[in-house]
Parts: structure tokens; C-alpha cells; sequence
């Protein structure tokens, strides 16, 4: 299952957002309102729990300076990756879109495919907020 969020401009940098996301502390900040759990594991890694929804444990799994910051689940579970796309566009400006890519049978892919897509959507609008 493959889902990007809308691409957003930033009036940052792509080196500094760059530098935002490589910084799992980072992420609470883009988190949705109804965020019930955020916890920084180490410098790599942060769990996080949405009310209703299961907890989940992310990892940096890579990152190419200043373009792309890549998370992964860190439980072979629920196997998945969120990627964060940076477009520089000048030396103040860039562009964000972030990128969902799941193994996940139809039917848990039909299910979670909405709360998701909503979610990544929000992470992405509150770029802006780093």
C-alpha cells in the first residue's frame, strides 16, 4: 500500500527541515490533536500513540542530506516505512511530501488506509509549525 500526502511548501530551508526531521524530537510537534502517547526512545527512535489507535515505534532507518529522511516501524508486525521528501526550491524555500509504503494484506489495508492517509496529511501541515 503506497499513500503521499499533498506536497507542501515551507518557507524554511531544506537543509534546516532536513535537520528538523533527522530529530526524532521533532515529530511531536507534527503530530495530530488527538495524540495520546509521544515518547523519545533514543535519538533514533520515538513511539507514538494515537487515541483509538495502536501504539507504534518508529526508527530511522535513513537519510540523505537534504533531501530525504526515512522512518520505519520498528516491529516486523505491521512492516512499513514513511518517507519525507525535501524539494529544495531556494535558499529559503522548499517543499515537503511524505510518502507511506506498507506491506499490509487487503482487508488491514482497506482498513487502515483512511486514518493514514489523514494521518500523513497532517503531518505534512504542520511542517510549517518546525
Amino acid at each position: 500500500m503506497n499513500l503521499e500526502s499533498p506536497k507542501v511548501k515551507i518557507e524554511k530551508s531544506a537543509q534546516y527541515i532536513f535537520e528538523k526531521l533527522t530529530d526524532v524530537k521533532s515529530f511531536e510537534k507534527l503530530m495530530p490533536e488527538n495524540i495520546a502517547k509521544f515518547e523519545v526512545i533514543d535519538e533514533n527512535c520515538f513511539e507514538f500513540g494515537l487515541k483509538g489507535m495502536p501504539e507504534i515505534k518508529l526508527v530511522m532507518k535513513d537519510k540523505i542530506e537534504p533531501t530525504k529522511v526515512v522512518l520505519g516501524a520498528a516491529s516486523s508486525k505491521l512492516p512499513f516505512t514513511l518517507t519525507g521528501n525535501i524539494t529544495p526550491i531556494d535558499e529559503t524555500n522548499c517543499e515537503v511530501q511524505l510518502q507511506f509504503d506498507g506491506e499490509f494484506n487487503p482487508m488491514m489495508a482497506m482498513m487502515i488506509k483512511g486514518p493514514i492517509g489523514k494521518f500523513i496529511e497532517t503531518l505534512a501541515s504542520n511542517m510549517g509549525k518546525l
